[in-house]
């Protein structure tokens, strides 16, 4: 393996850990800044709107750069960014915090899958994205923990002092492991780029990874409440539960892989049709500690089993120039997901019908996606218009 790959994989970490931290954090944030939990909620809708926005916007703007300058670039604007959340002293500077950190987000996944892919052979560039995300994987199975720990015992804050010393690892790591590319100065390489955007299977891409993906944080976004006031746990457990989702994203992030070096829609398919029917079950089987667990488990394994099908899906429907911003784009998607799905999970909270129908209303959003994937693979067949019109974009 690459160590240039395992490079890519630490900042992954860093930048998943800062993400997905807050989730753990949501009743101390709450009570600190005197806004419901619904509001702390927000901050994860905050953040991933950020990705949306700054992943086309930044990928655009750093096309002539190396992309070691770019990736080194974004894990310093991650770093000030939580440095700056560390030290917010209210709900609307921790918010506009959480934006600035998000920006390096979208375009950091974009351009280290691009580079992934380039380290390893054609077929297995599934599998080096899935190695990079499992950073994603490693920040849920232990960053996450170890930050709602840190927050219930030293307050929120130390979450966030913890992060940006991991900001400033990965930097390091990066600046000394991953090597410097070539540089893309071809004056059409814009417009070539942006051509994309004109390809119905891209589009469609990114919608199944919008659609598909909200249902887990309509869920996970309120995973504390849902551990205390459902399932009857205590505060403590909390992190432990929060461990075995991670160790569950984990061997889902390395699944996902295998499946899609057999055929990205064919994976895409599957994890999503796995993804459905396990939200769908969450009301019943979260009623004990035991089933909670369990839940949790496997809700961690078949959500990011989903990610490196749906990352190169859009990278297999991209040509060469526009894979950096197709890439982006489908990060941005995932967290245009995110954020749609702990918005619509904070409704369901706030008016109805509840925290105990979040596994329904989450169900519905990924079977959109299951139905949208469906339509691309029959629109993929040979001869089919729409695949016609994809290749001639």
């Amino acid at each position: 393996m690459p160590i240039a790959l395992l490079a890519l994989t630490a900042g992954a970490f860093g930048i998943g850990t800062t993400e997905f931290v807050i989730m753990g954090l949501l009743l101390q944030v709450s009570a600190d800044l005197q806004v419901s939990v619904a509001a702390a909620g927000l901050l994860i809708s905050g953040y991933a709107l950020g990705v949306a926005v700054g992943a086309p916007l930044l990928t655009v703007a750093t096309r002539k750069l190396q992309r070691k300058t770019v990736l080194l670039a974004l894990m310093a604007i991650f770093t000030l960014g939580n440095l700056a959340c560390a030290l917010a002293p209210s709900y609307e500077w921790l918010m506009a915090a959480r934006v600035v950190t998000s920006l390096a987000h979208g375009t950091f996944f974009g351009v280290g899958s691009v580079v992934a892919t380039g380290l390893v052979p054609p077929e297995r560039r599934a599998s080096a994205i899935a190695i990079m995300f499992t950073g994603l994987t490693a920040a849920t199975l232990l960053g996450v923990p170890a930050g709602a720990w840190l927050g219930l015992h030293f307050g929120w804050r130390s979450a966030f002092w913890a992060v940006t010393a991991i900001g400033v690892a990965a930097f390091t790591v990066l600046a000394a492991f991953v090597p410097r590319g070539t540089v893309e100065t071809a004056p059409s390489a814009l417009r070539h780029e942006l051509s994309v955007l004109g390809r119905p299977q891209v589009l469609l891409g990114l919608a199944m990874t919008v659609a598909g993906y909200a249902g887990v944080f309509a869920v996970f976004t309120y995973v504390q409440p849902l551990l205390t006031r459902i399932t009857g746990l205590a505060d403590s457990s909390v992190s432990g539960v929060l461990l075995l989702f991670g160790a569950g994203m984990a061997a889902g992030n390395l699944l996902g892989g295998k499946l899609a070096d057999g055929g990205p829609i064919r994976a895409v398919l599957i994890t999503l049709a796995a993804l459905a029917a396990v939200l769908a079950a969450m009301a019943p089987v979260i009623a004990t500690p035991a089933g909670a667990i369990v839940f949790f488990g496997v809700l961690g394994i078949v959500s990011f089993a989903t990610v490196a099908p749906l990352q190169m899906r859009v990278l297999e429907k991209a040509d060469g120039a526009g894979q950096n911003l197709a890439s982006s784009l489908n990060i941005a998607a995932f967290n245009l997901g995110n954020a749609i799905g702990a918005w619509v999970g904070g409704m369901v909270i706030e008016r109805g019908p509840g925290l105990a129908a979040l596994g329904w209303v989450a169900a519905v959003l990924t079977l959109a996606g299951l139905g949208l994937a469906t339509w691309s693979r029959l629109i993929d067949r040979p001869g089919s218009t729409a695949d016609a019109a994809a290749a001639c974009a």
